[in-house]
């Protein structure tokens, strides 16, 4: 049998390669970026066109290459970083296992132009799938420029997986705001198709945290700082009430470098328990320092997630540290915004304010709840038991206990199975066999049915109505807005507004009457006619957060999703009063809708209970 085994070639070796180290634009975004931080650039230009998918462009002003160098950094496995198999435990640099412009040109066409400082002349490079077309000596700029054109152009099946311009871009910023967040040292500038996005000049990490997010995040950072024998932790977290309901606003950097850590971010989360809203995400950017004999970062190609030598030390410093900023910094300061890391020391806040203190809050007490608590003594100066059951017997519907000494959100339901026919339907427009519907803790609805009675959530009830009802106007787009007296801007940070251009047609068939405004604010001129009492801005913020969620795992089309979001915003929440007339008017419509058991999340939005289970349940306890 003749031998079957040979050595893959080097064009198609890289492009295995590449399939692990380049997934997509933003990957290429982050090893061009990461090369030019480890070449001690202070300035850095980020340039790209259609999301990368045409052109990513880095010009830096770092130490640059020779001819021999530029010609050895493609090859497979070059690096100045790696003499011996010591050094893969004293990493400091950003890149170290040469594989990422390799990588890059296999699946490229790529052209670098470098010169070294104090030289008068550098280097250009043109190489096109791996191959390469010329070297020759040009006049360039200090520093290093890389183009990387057509990416993914010999490799067309994983060009075509590739998500819309839009998420693409959203994936190159969060590139970019990751490095510099990392480096806010140096100088960057991003421009997508022509148009500067990002022009940061170098400060502290607090100013670069308000140059990437947004001036009102100014309000909102706590500062940590946390030294140990093991780790020094140093960095920012948000205050709770500007927790969003997305992740993406949660960073990690061990010794500079951006990781990935769901155990670690437990350990955030965990310190903000019973501060946060239920599955909403508080803002950190946290730095830890520790020897890099401790860690190893090489397990994975894109070197985002690290192994420590002992994880669980570093979970509790972490908790133990925002659980101190938390507690020190208990109020709104004023923010010295040139200060690094502190506060004025001359202010105290060591102590919650008085409103605090009194004011009971459901959102940092989930015991707390607005009915008083029933003993046997309250419950004896009221009637007797069988005094109320006798009560209830007269003819009403619904027999609620007065709110006098107590209020606890009890009902005594009426027994009518006596009058009730045995097929009498769900909701009846006879006035004389009106069914008897009944607020559960303004949050369920329970109706009687011939088989036994069903219990429906309000909130899930109303999102599938309104869920339909917006997919239905999105696909006839015929908006209804009604104009604003005074139009409101919605201030977005640069990821939110990409994905907000995205679905922007799809807003405005829902009767969002909205126009961009400079980069990346969007003025609101007009909303959904049938939306009222709700804040315009704060609507749309949501929306797009909800959708930015939902890109994660797409379980719907865009415009599904679109009007998922809405619906989900605009139904009546859980906890608010229905009249009898306005529970009616929504079992109606939900039981017209085309799928009424279920929302489009797939949530089922009532629950049946029969008859024969609740005998049983009786018999049980005869």
């Amino acid at each position: 049998m003749s031998d079957i085994i040979s050595l893959l070639p080097d064009s198609i070796a890289n492009q295995i390669a590449a399939g692990e180290v380049i997934q997509r634009p933003a990957s290429a975004v982050k090893e061009m970026m990461e090369n030019s931080i480890d070449a001690d650039a202070t300035e850095i230009k980020l340039i790209i066109r259609d999301a990368g998918k045409s052109l990513i462009q880095v010009i830096d002003n770092g130490k640059g290459m020779s001819d021999t160098d530029a010609r050895m950094s493609f090859e497979r496995h070059a690096t100045s970083k790696i003499k011996n198999i010591d050094d893969l435990f004293h990493i400091r640099t950003m890149g170290f296992r040469g594989e990422a412009l390799a990588s890059i040109a296999a699946i490229a066409q790529v052209e670098l132009k470098s010169r070294l400082r104090g030289e008068a002349v550098g280097t250009e490079l043109l190489i096109e799938g791996s191959e390469v077309l010329k070297q020759e000596t040009v006049s360039c700029a200090e520093g290093a420029s890389l183009s990387v054109k057509n990416l993914f152009y010999n490799v067309p099946a994983r060009r075509n997986f590739l998500k819309s311009n839009p998420v693409e871009t959203k994936h190159i910023i969060d590139e970019f705001t990751r490095i510099a967040l990392a480096h806010p040292e140096i100088n960057f500038q991003l421009h997508h198709n022509g148009v500067e996005v990002y022009h940061l000049n170098a400060v502290n990490l607090r100013q670069r945290i308000v140059g990437l997010f947004g001036h009102n995040y100014n309000e909102r950072l706590v500062p940590v700082e946390e030294q140990t024998t093991v780790t020094n932790i140093i960095g920012f977290i948000g205050k709770p009430e500007a927790a969003k309901k997305t992740r993406g606003e949660q960073f990690f950097f061990v010794n500079n470098r951006f990781i990935k850590s769901s155990y670690l971010n437990h350990a955030v989360t965990s310190a903000f328990y019973e501060l946060l809203p239920r599955e909403s995400f508080a803002f950190y950017v946290l730095f830890l320092e520790i020897d890099p004999a401790r860690i190893d970062i090489n397990v994975h190609p894109t070197k985002q997630e690290i192994k420590f030598e002992d994880e669980r030390i570093i979970y509790t410093f972490i908790l133990s540290a925002v659980k101190r900023a938390l507690g020190k910094y208990s109020v709104s300061p004023s923010l010295d915004f040139n200060d690094e890391n502190r506060f004025n020391q001359n202010t105290s806040f060591s102590r919650p304010n008085k409103e605090m203190m009194d004011e009971p809050n459901p959102k940092l007490n989930p015991d707390y709840s607005p009915y008083k608590q029933i003993d046997s003594r309250t419950l004896s100066n009221q009637n007797n038991w069988k005094d109320l059951y006798s009560d209830s017997r007269k003819g009403e519907d619904v027999a609620i206990i007065p709110d006098t000494e107590f209020s606890t959100g009890t009902f005594t339901i009426p027994s009518r199975w006596e009058t009730t026919p045995e097929d009498q339907p769900l909701l009846t427009t006879n006035e004389e066999k009106t069914q008897v519907l009944v607020h559960l803790q303004d949050k369920y609805i329970l109706s009687a049915i011939k088989s036994g009675f069903i219990l429906v959530d309000q909130h899930s009830a109303h999102e599938r109505v309104l869920f339909e009802k917006y997919l239905q106007q999105l696909n006839s787009n015929i908006p209804a807005a009604q104009q604003q007296l005074f139009p409101q801007t919605l201030h977005l940070t640069t990821p939110d507004f990409e994905i907000a251009k995205e679905i922007i047609p799809e807003i405005r068939a829902l009767g969002f009457d909205v126009q961009e405004f400079g980069n990346t604010d969007l003025v609101i001129h007009g909303t959904p006619s049938d939306i009222k009492d709700k804040d315009p801005s704060k609507l749309l913020e949501e929306l797009i957060e909800g959708y930015k969620q939902s890109m994660q795992a797409p379980k719907l089309n865009k415009r599904e999703e679109v009007a998922l979001q809405l619906a989900k915003q605009a139904a009546i929440k859980n906890g608010t009063r229905l009249t009898e007339r306005e529970m009616k008017n929504l079992l109606d419509e939900l039981f017209g809708c085309e799928t009424p058991s279920h929302t489009a999340e797939g949530k089922p939005t009532f629950v049946t209970f029969h008859l024969r289970d609740i005998e049983k349940q009786f018999e049980k306890l005869a």
